[in-house]
């Protein structure tokens, strides 16, 4: 079994530029048609011109076009692992539960509370080594969004993509959050196990302490951290590209405060820690050091190895189609005039 990757996967958009060409050469063919008819009669340019070949441009232009194609791809540099093997790590399994419910737009922590937290959580990744982690994200329910991993590289990529409408459902559910991230661990895995869950503490959906407990008797822990400061602030909200602020239906703005009573009894309950977000610092770090000095267990990973890059195939073979294109002229031979290999049957050159 191989593994295909791109080492410089950002080239692959220069492939966008194919059928911009290709565009541009169907208009320019058409213009010329045009010119030509204006010239004079087709029949007459047929006789005038009795070597010239609509075919064999076009396929010397698709030659060009797929010679690019593969020296893009080249750039790329793709690669193959050809062997899958196991990799043993010592480390934790650390699952962040990030609440993207609307009140985490909220602009008391700056530039918002959710931007802030994700910020935390991208240098958090760069700290990482041999643990995993895993992302979860909540608002009236809790869904996946990256499985606990050991591949730093997409857990960025899949944080980036975090916003406040990728949940159907809004709320916040902290209960629902911390269920599924006990669920989420690796199964059977005897790694020490710690829940995050990053949030502004207006639960309104279910019994978060129970969960809490719940996770602890299954031997996790649940750490918290309160997003949001205790004066509380109004909701942003864009309405035909004006920033507003969420009302309630007696037309008043409403303000979204830190719950820090709840959060602090989740953790407590959780056997972890509260600490409370500011703008000077989410309080991240400050967890993940306490979470580091529990024991660490060796863990086993499947990884891909031996990856091998493979671009200069993709190079030679575009050095081929253009030598290729070169060779094929433009006009036919005079020689070999009756024999049409570019042309399909029955099409008149």
């Amino acid at each position: 079994m191989e593994m295909l990757r791109f080492g410089n996967s950002e080239f692959l958009w220069g492939l966008l530029i194919i059928p911009i060409l290709t565009l541009f050469y169907i208009w320019s063919r058409i213009a010329r048609k045009k010119a030509l008819r204006r010239f004079g009669n087709e029949e007459i340019l047929k006789f005038l011109m009795p070597f010239a070949s609509k075919s064999r441009p076009m396929f010397k232009f698709f030659i060009l076009m797929l010679a690019l194609a593969f020296v893009i791809t080249g750039i790329a540099r793709p690669q193959y692992g050809s062997k899958l093997k196991k990799v043993k790590r010592e480390g934790i399994e650390l699952v962040i539960a990030l609440d993207v419910s609307n009140s985490m737009m909220a602009e008391d922590i700056q530039p918002n509370r959710l931007e802030r937290a994700k910020m935390a959580i991208s240098r958090l990744v760069d700290k990482l080594k041999d643990d995993k982690i895993g992302l979860i994200v909540f608002a009236g329910d809790a869904y996946t969004q990256l499985p606990i991993t050991t591949d730093y590289n997409s857990a960025k990529l899949f944080l980036n993509a975090v916003n406040t409408q990728i949940v159907p459902k809004q709320g916040t559910a902290i209960g629902a959050a911390i269920s599924l991230a006990m669920r989420s661990f690796t199964p059977d895995s005897k790694a020490n196990k710690a829940i995050i869950v990053i949030t502004d503490g207006e639960n309104h959906e279910d019994d978060a302490v129970a969960a809490a407990k719940s996770a602890v008797e299954n031997g996790m822990v649940v750490h918290t951290i309160g997003m949001g400061l205790p004066q509380g602030s109004p909701i942003p909200v864009l309405r035909n590209g004006a920033k507003e602020y969420l009302k309630d239906n007696a037309g008043n703005v409403v303000i979204t405060k830190l719950d820090e009573t709840k959060l602090e009894q989740i953790a407590a309950a959780g056997n972890g820690v509260y600490v409370r977000a500011n703008n000077a610092q989410v309080g991240l770090n400050k967890l993940f050091d306490e979470i580091n000095k529990l024991d660490k267990i060796e863990l086993e990973s499947l990884v891909y190895s031996d990856y091998e890059d493979q671009f200069q195939y993709f190079f030679a073979i575009a050095m081929i189609l253009i030598l290729l294109e070169f060779f094929i002229l433009e006009r036919r031979n005079r020689y070999l005039k009756n024999i049409k290999l570019f042309s399909v049957k029955d099409l008149k050159e």
